[in-house]
């Protein structure tokens, strides 16, 4: 399951607000492997409206999404990547496109494909950062633990033996994150982390 090269390849997974971009980019930096970053914040920050879309075109953006990020040569080799496969199949049912029995079991075997793609999972606590109001993201925190409950299920279920470690809540220093994480995903010799 590891890259031949021998780079890990760690997705990071949990509601918005956890801190997976933030912890990912450092990551990325710090073991010098790309760092892929889910499309939809950029999308949301160059304008576009969810509430516009019908829920057919709704679903269809959560596959371009999913395509955009997992079927991208950049998935074959080490990296960091502040989404799972597993996260996009917890939007295709957060936001209710399960009462299509057959497209849900596709989109579903799709993103289990992908999840060969990936060697470790780290699940970022929900409640440990402050949720702030961005205008991209809810800052209900109530609706981010919905979606934290159900990714986090969705894993316990999906994922291989081994694949997913929790990072525990009071892991909260960047430096202590990302040695947390490398230790998690058996990445030996610490490098020092520059800044």
């Amino acid at each position: 399951m590891s890259d031949p090269a021998g780079s890990p390849r760690i997705a990071l997974s949990g509601s918005a607000g956890v801190g997976k971009t933030t912890l990912g980019g450092a990551l990325a930096d710090h073991l010098g492997v790309p760092f892929i970053e889910e499309g939809m914040r950029a999308r949301l920050e160059a304008g576009l409206d969810l509430h516009t879309l019908d829920s057919d075109q709704h679903r269809a953006l959560i596959e371009e999404l999913f395509d955009e990020f997992w079927a991208s040569p950049a998935t074959t080799n080490g990296y960091i990547a502040d989404r799972s496969p597993i996260d996009f199949l917890a939007f295709w049912l957060y936001y209710g496109f399960a009462a299509d029995p057959g497209a849900t079991a596709r989109f579903a075997a799709r993103c289990d494909a992908a999840m060969a793609h990936v060697d470790a999972i780290v699940i970022l606590p929900w409640g440990v950062i402050p949720l702030a109001e961005d205008g991209i993201r809810t800052a209900n925190p109530w609706r981010q633990l919905h979606f934290q409950s159900l990714v986090e299920g969705l894993l316990g279920r999906r994922a291989a033996p081994g694949q997913v470690h929790r990072l525990p809540d009071d892991v909260t220093d960047p430096a202590a994150r990302i040695t947390w994480v490398k230790a998690a995903a058996g990445i030996a010799a610490p490098q020092p982390i520059a800044g």
